[in-house]
């Protein structure tokens, strides 16, 4: 019996020894990231998970479905989670309230104008008089910075001289289908839906930022994370951010690989839409976070305060140089 007491004592005491180690050490296994539940990005998780990326980089994804962009805010400012994918207008406006968000680039600022082939709107100005739908409120981001555009190349106050009507993105593709607007503003993936039915594309925000004279690979959305978390988990924070980048640059170069997500994009029956919107994110991929990158969003904000005010960025008009998470890249 004595044996026996002293051989569980042992276990005990290394098991104590063990759990003390991790405890001291003070890092997590895991990483539970909060996305869409219906969102793209879950495209780029599931490859990650399908190649086994979180496990060669030792350590495990756990993902986590939200209902929508104010469910992701509320879950990573509530400890739910330890990282969602936002745009760094939100984490700039976050950090001038007081709160230390960081950002770590995932895709470019994406996205376009799109008529039906006989609306006549060929470019920006033929847009004068015509009714426009856009989804994401009045601060839309597309939105905002495309009156930039008409107001720099054609002197248009674009808001005043356009009907606008803001809807759900389903409800905007909806519209334009129907003939009930001229133009639309959505997001990306709706975007190629439309593209895939054959309307065309007026003007890409990618050529806008160009015309702008900015840079057309600067990043919008982006992994975003407690900085207070992400120092005391360093090791752990950059294996996700390697996998996550090591799955981008499958996604960009392995064109067999999407097969495996056309029932997850809802394309596995046709395939123009499934090439539209492969070819489409494929387009957004941003492989590698540069410190240029900083620079380019900097500029970009300029021009988005410009226009959207308070109301988009909050109280800032400039980005924080903080606002960008640089201890990946340094």
């Amino acid at each position: 019996m004595k044996q026996l007491i002293r051989y569980f004592s042992i276990a005990i005491i290394f098991l104590s020894f063990s759990a003390y180690a991790v405890s001291q050490d003070g890092k997590k296994d895991s990483v539970k990231v909060g996305v869409l539940k219906w969102g793209t990005a879950n495209w780029e998780l599931k490859t990650l998970l399908d190649k086994k990326l979180d496990n060669k980089n030792k350590y495990k994804l756990e993902v986590v479905g939200l209902a929508n962009k104010n469910a992701s805010a509320t879950a990573l400012q509530g400890g739910e989670v330890d990282v969602i994918l936002t745009d760094y207008i939100w984490v700039n406006r976050q950090r001038a309230e007081g709160a230390d968000f960081a950002f770590v680039p995932h895709s470019l600022t994406v996205g376009g104008l799109i008529a039906s082939p006989d609306s006549g709107i060929v470019n920006v100005s033929d847009l004068k008089g015509k009714k426009i739908g856009i989804a994401g409120g009045p601060v839309d981001k597309s939105w905002v910075i495309l009156q930039a555009y008409a107001k720099e190349k054609f002197g248009m106050t674009l808001k005043d001289e356009v009907e606008t009507v803001f809807a759900a993105p389903a409800v905007i593709n909806e519209q334009l289908m129907d003939g009930n607007v001229d133009a639309v503003l959505n997001f990306w993936h709706y975007n190629a839906r439309l593209k895939a039915a054959g309307m065309n594309e007026v003007i890409s925000v990618k050529e806008v930022l160009k015309e702008l004279k900015l840079n057309d690979q600067t990043p919008l959305l982006g992994w975003v994370f407690e900085k207070k978390w992400a120092d005391e988990n360093l090791k752990l924070i950059t294996a996700f951010l390697n996998s996550s980048f090591q799955t981008k640059e499958i996604l960009l170069n392995d064109i067999g690989q999407w097969e495996n997500l056309k029932k997850k994009m809802k394309a596995d029956e046709d395939e123009t839409l499934f090439v539209a919107l492969r070819d489409a994110y494929r387009d957004g991929i941003v492989t590698e976070f540069k410190q240029d990158h900083i620079s380019s969003a900097s500029e970009v904000f300029a021009v988005m305060a410009s226009i959207g005010g308070e109301k988009l960025v909050g109280s800032s008009s400039n980005l924080d140089p903080n606002t960008f998470w640089k201890a990946y890249i340094e």
